[in-house]
């Protein structure tokens, strides 16, 4: 039987695949293993947080037998998010990842650097667009219009929750993502001194709202249930 894939909402049992799926997209879209003597510090900037603080905003692509092959995820409020980063989830990694001493002089301890400066999410040119979000796709999943299916769920739940507009950061370099994002009506935002980043909004107005994706994961699960139980 073929197996279809569809975009769902985040379970707990996902957390391991969520960062498996960004410590392999993370070098500008590629593997990022060999890059850390620690694989876990790109998920642990970039997606874990995300499923602790505010999971009911993480939505999943799953392959069709259960298992999470991209993901989009963010929060509603930037300013919110970056204080339990730091009241909340930074004190559950300060073992795993010590703070650098001193100016960083590895990408290792650049990166790490990162992880104790949350603030740097707070920009006064993002201040219109308070929601951000990270989306990724595992290659084999890549361009075959999941991307767009995880960016429509994940908008029609910021709007429903409020939040008027959202920003994303992504490096410029990649430029097969600008592309997608410029499809989807992102545009770039001027922010001074962006270094190798690239800052682009949009309005999460004029999507498909949650009962898109809701109905659809639901259906699926039944079957899913029903196919156990049978």
């Amino acid at each position: 039987m073929t197996r279809t894939a569809y975009v769902r909402p985040y379970r707990r049992t996902d957390r391991e695949a969520l960062a498996d799926i960004c410590v392999r997209t993370a070098d500008n879209g590629g593997d990022s293993t060999g890059l850390h003597p620690d694989p876990g510090l790109m998920p642990a900037l970039f997606a874990e947080p995300y499923a602790h603080l505010e999971p009911d905003l993480v939505f999943v692509l799953d392959d069709g037998a259960g298992h999470a092959v991209g993901y989009v995820l963010g929060t509603a409020d930037t300013r919110r998010f970056v204080e339990a980063f730091r009241e909340v989830w930074l004190p559950l990694v300060t073992d795993r990842f010590p703070e650098p001493q001193g100016e960083p002089a590895t990408l290792t301890e650049a990166m790490t650097a990162l992880l104790y400066t949350p603030e740097r999410m707070l920009l006064p040119e993002l201040d219109a667009h308070p929601a951000h979000l990270h989306i990724d796709l595992l290659p084999p999943w890549q361009r075959k219009g999941h991307g767009r299916e995880l960016m429509g769920a994940f908008l029609g739940a910021l709007h429903q929750k409020g939040a008027e507009a959202v920003h994303l950061a992504m490096l410029t370099a990649n430029t097969p993502a600008r592309a997608f994002y410029d499809r989807l009506g992102f545009r770039a935002i001027d922010v001074p001194d962006p270094g190798p980043l690239t800052y682009l909004g949009r309005s999460t107005a004029g999507v498909e709202p949650m009962g898109w994706a809701g109905s659809g994961w639901r259906a699926r699960e039944r079957a899913q249930a029903a196919g156990s139980e049978g």
